[in-house]
């Protein structure tokens, strides 16, 4: 099993997991949007829910937020391994 820290999608965390925001891949409008509700690079960032199909539930500076599938693939994260 591989140890330490990689990138991921935000997509594909799975639902418990945390995550350090590093950068997105999106155009202006995507990158304000997420920036506006809180995504910026180096945020901690927490999965609450993510069913593999539909909008995920990201926690996020204290506040709970629905990203759907497109806008989560476009954001990169440094996934935290607690081993």
């Amino acid at each position: 099993m591989l140890k330490g820290n990689f990138q991921i999608p935000l997509s594909d965390m799975a639902t418990g997991e945390g995550a350090t925001l590093l950068v997105f891949k999106g155009g202006r409008m995507v990158n304000n949007r997420l920036a506006s509700l809180g995504f910026t690079p180096g945020a901690r960032v927490s999965m609450v829910q993510n069913y593999g199909r539909g909008p995920l539930l990201v926690e996020v500076r204290g506040a709970c937020v629905a990203l759907g599938r497109g806008e989560a693939a476009k954001i990169l994260v440094e996934r935290s391994t607690h081993e």
